[in-house]
């Protein structure tokens, strides 16, 4: 998944194309641009309504919107947000973030152990801790692993505390996962996030208040 606040320069180019040959997808782009801003303002059911709107318009391209399964996921839709990853992995088959955010939909819809029976497969990614976080959820690495694995590097340390808080709240345990999504949601970590970032903050705002 990109880590930067817009959209991939594929999808784009891909609904200006659409936009030209379909005039009834013309506003497309802003559709998907709203639907960001709206997630990132903590406008969760607009986003999601507005990622729903741009798969429908430009329906070959629905795969690549990855950011939509994430919104799917916020508002208790996991069937269609398990779907979506499954869908984002026929574009995007390396990629470790997607296989976890569809655990994370599993777990909520089923079990966390029904969950890691359906992990999807991934092939190389390179960023770290990607690697350990994908042991993590495959139950062969612990949390404290994959946090010694991010160290300090901005990045590395922020997705290490994103996906261990994420792997303890889907396990039950609202402590720690409070504390290490607490962590990722830090403004120190806004460049280095980027999109993630503010998922991050977006799921700190939606926690339980103590």
């Amino acid at each position: 998944m990109k880590t930067i606040k817009v959209f991939t320069i594929s999808i784009i180019l891909a609904l200006v194309s659409v936009c030209q040959a379909a005039p009834q997808a013309g506003n497309a782009r802003a559709i998907l641009d709203r639907a960001s801003a709206d997630f990132i303002g903590g406008r969760v059911a607009e986003s999601v309504a507005g990622f729903d709107t741009v798969a429908k318009l430009a329906p070959e391209f629905a795969p690549e919107l990855w950011q939509r399964g994430i919104a799917l996921y916020y508002v208790g839709r996991y069937k269609d947000c398990r779907a979506q990853f499954e869908s984002h992995r026929t574009v995007n088959p390396n990629d470790v973030e997607n296989a976890v955010w569809h655990f994370l939909c599993v777990a909520r819809e089923q079990s966390p152990d029904r969950a890691r029976a359906a992990l999807l497969p991934v092939g190389p990614d390179s960023r770290v801790p990607m690697r350990q976080v994908y042991e993590m959820f495959r139950g062969d690495l612990t949390p404290e692993a994959v946090l010694k694995a991010g160290g300090t590097r901005p990045q590395s340390e922020f997705f290490a505390h994103l996906y261990v808080g994420l792997y303890f709240e889907a396990l039950g345990n609202q402590a720690r996962a409070r504390e290490h999504i607490t962590a990722a949601a830090a403004d120190r970590f806004a460049a280095a996030g980027g999109y993630m970032h503010d998922v991050a903050r977006v799921h700190l705002a939606r926690l339980p208040k103590k």
